[in-house]
């Protein structure tokens, strides 16, 4: 039934109250088939907002990498590309250029060799729609071209395998299930939450394709040390011959350990490393989705995974997994480059990282906790209850989460699944100020955890205020 709208014909009593929700009340609209009729588009937006509303508060997730804040000039650019395709670079070469820009930026800020020493733009890399398909594409590089090598050698190309710790993201579980290649996950320990260079190296075989190392783990923010692995495998290949290279996860640490820890030799300075991805909409600092994959060089990227098409309106390579997607991450990415700067990426990052470190020793100060990261690597740190016993941190997560805060808590994969955190994600946008609302209510949501274990009680103690925040 087609909605009704009101006029001043119907008499002006009909104008003393909201029409738009008079009307939907009196018709509402189907939830799971198309409506018959359309609506006014005002109508249909505030719908749509109406059901919006129910979401979390993005700037109150502490939970996300993903970019929540950007300046309005970023969001106007970004509406002006919405209806350019990223893959039809024939009919928007501009939007291609910016990208192509963008990955000699990306190459150079990683020391790629072909570009950092000649300063010349023949990087070989793409943006994608995030980190997740960047992995992708590096796992098939790394694939095709251990294949390469069996054929060549004369030996069987049928069981490649992929080392990496149990701690990657999960993109990296789904490359080896969709292309068959086993998953050799290298397992956590007390004191050890990530891979290493010698529990890296432990794994390899003739038929390892590569080892995976990330530069700024999910699970605490912490950095593994890729150099470390890397001269574990220069050991390897001098004592079997095995010659195993390695792919960078820098889905966050690839925009912030230049910018924070530019000493770290993690990126194409350490020879090994074949290729590294990353996230735009993380730390890259634009509104989701956009990623961005960079080889060391061209021969890093084999011929058979670029294909060639015509029926764009010109003769066009590509070699990502999705095709059609909208140009304005792209044009946002190379908007904050132009508008931060080397020194502004730096600044947003550091501002980022304090916040981080001042929460952190804050919960640390608190007793019930204890940290197991503390920010100074990512801006991301987590930390579990020091004594379990009267309550847990998924209580807690829960009746934060009844303040507006969205915050993780979950255990830590093989072989420490009995250990159970939080953990914080600190990004641009999120203040000091904010950060001093959040330790507040945490501090007080344990103090009543502690008094009142295993029962259920309001969310803050009777006569408790929040001192004019509002979640």
């Amino acid at each position: 039934m087609a909605l009704h709208y009101a006029s001043a014909s119907e008499g002006d009593e009909e104008l003393n109250v909201n029409p738009l929700y008079v009307q939907l009340d009196e018709h509402p609209v189907p939830r799971d088939t198309m409506p018959r009729d359309g609506m006014l588009p005002d109508t249909a937006l505030q719908l749509v907002r109406d059901e919006l509303i129910l979401d979390g508060n993005a700037r109150l997730n502490l939970a996300t990498f993903v970019t929540t804040w950007m300046e309005p000039q970023a969001r106007w650019l970004m509406a002006e590309c919405f209806d350019k395709n990223m893959i039809d670079k024939d009919e928007y070469p501009q939007t291609a250029e910016l990208e192509r820009r963008c990955v000699n930026i990306l190459a150079n800020l990683w020391h790629a060799p072909t570009v950092a020493t000649t300063g010349a733009g023949g990087a070989t890399g793409c943006s994608t729609t995030g980190s997740s398909e960047a992995c992708m594409l590096g796992g098939m590089a790394l694939l095709w071209r251990w294949r390469a090598r069996q054929r060549a050698a004369g030996a069987p190309a049928t069981a490649p395998n992929l080392v990496m710790g149990a701690n990657v993201q999960v993109c990296w579980e789904k490359f080896c299930r969709y292309w068959q290649v086993e998953p050799r996950l290298v397992p956590m320990a007390p004191g050890r939450l990530h891979l290493t260079g010698p529990t890296a190296a432990a794994r390899c075989d003739e038929n390892t394709i590569g080892v995976v190392a990330v530069m700024g783990s999910t699970m605490d923010g912490s950095y593994e040390p890729v150099l470390q692995i890397s001269q574990e495998l220069d050991r390897l290949q001098a004592s079997s011959g095995h010659d195993v290279p390695i792919h960078v996860d820098g889905a966050s640490g690839g925009f912030v350990a230049p910018f924070l820890h530019p000493a770290v030799e993690w990126d194409f300075r350490v020879p090994r490393v074949a290729s590294i991805n990353t996230s735009g909409h993380k730390y890259g600092l634009v509104y989701p989705g956009v990623g961005w994959v960079v080889w060391r060089d061209a021969s890093a990227l084999p011929d058979d995974l670029v294909f060639n098409v015509n029926y764009l309106g010109g003769n066009m390579p590509t070699f990502a997994l999705n095709f059609s997607r909208p140009g304005s991450q792209v044009a946002a990415q190379y908007y904050n480059f132009l508008r931060l700067g080397f020194h502004g990426y730096r600044r947003v990052q550091q501002a980022s990282q304090d916040v981080a470190m001042y929460m952190s020793a804050q919960i640390a100060g608190m007793g019930p906790f204890e940290l197991l990261t503390d920010g100074s690597e990512l801006p991301v740190f987590a930390f579990r209850l020091r004594d379990p016993g009267n309550y847990t941190v998924f209580d807690l997560s829960e009746r934060l989460r009844e303040g507006g805060w969205l915050v993780p808590a979950y255990t830590f994969p093989a072989d420490l699944q009995d250990m159970a955190v939080i953990r914080i994600v600190v990004r641009n946008g999120f203040s000091k100020n904010l950060a001093d609302h959040f330790l507040r209510d945490l501090r007080t949501q344990t103090e009543v955890l502690a008094a009142h274990p295993g029962q259920t009680v309001p969310l803050l103690p009777e006569g408790t205020a929040r001192g004019g925040f509002a979640h």
